[in-house]
């Protein structure tokens, strides 16, 4: 085992800018609105184990369905595409109705806005450059956090209100846009390369 601090900092601190559990709060509250109630545990549990399987099976699944990383990642950042849209212009894209505590903590919480396309493939390239131990700490302390920000995310936007709520929503709907553009574009142009 060849543990060492400043690697696990390094990888926590990448995949915590990379999964933005903060700049989700407003995404998660509105999912406990709609879904009435959502299961923290579950969808921390469930986006570690979709976080650590991807990091030792990811480049092979996507090998063995004929699937590149770019290709993935470029199906992900649709998916960040329309879930800024409905932070930025206040639009639901997808039926109320479907949104039910049950399905709401793994889809769209644990994959793919805990466990997405970013993070997954930010996984495939820090497994080149650090030890696995380190990057599997990392995760877990990243997973611990998560937790922690959605089991608060109700005491959060009681000390942030409405007003700040929705400034937060239209700003991270931005922020979210830009990464998934970003995230499209250089994939793209891998694809086309």
């Amino acid at each position: 085992m060849n543990f060492n601090f400043k690697e696990i900092f390094t990888v926590f601190m990448v995949l915590f800018a990379v999964i933005d559990i903060v700049g989700n709060i407003p995404i998660i509250i509105d999912l406990r609105k709609k879904a009435g109630h959502i299961q923290s545990e579950k969808a921390s549990i469930i986006a570690g184990i979709i976080l650590i399987a991807f990091l030792f099976l990811g480049k092979s699944i996507l090998n063995l369905i004929g699937i590149d990383v770019s290709s993935f990642a470029v199906a992900g950042s649709f998916i960040l595409f329309f879930i800024a849209l409905e932070m930025i212009l206040g639009i639901t894209l997808y039926k109320e109705e479907d949104t039910n505590p049950m399905t709401a903590s793994v889809f769209p919480l644990a994959f793919p806005l805990i466990a997405g396309p970013g993070s997954l493939t930010t996984l495939l390239s820090l497994r080149a450059e650090y030890e696995i131990e380190n990057i599997i700490l990392a995760v877990l302390l990243n997973v611990i956090v998560i937790y922690i920000v959605l089991k608060t995310s109700s005491r959060i936007e009681r000390f942030i209100g409405q007003n700040g709520i929705s400034i937060i929503r239209k700003v991270f709907g931005v922020i979210l846009l830009a990464i998934a553009i970003k995230l499209f574009a250089h994939n793209v142009k891998i694809l086309f390369a």
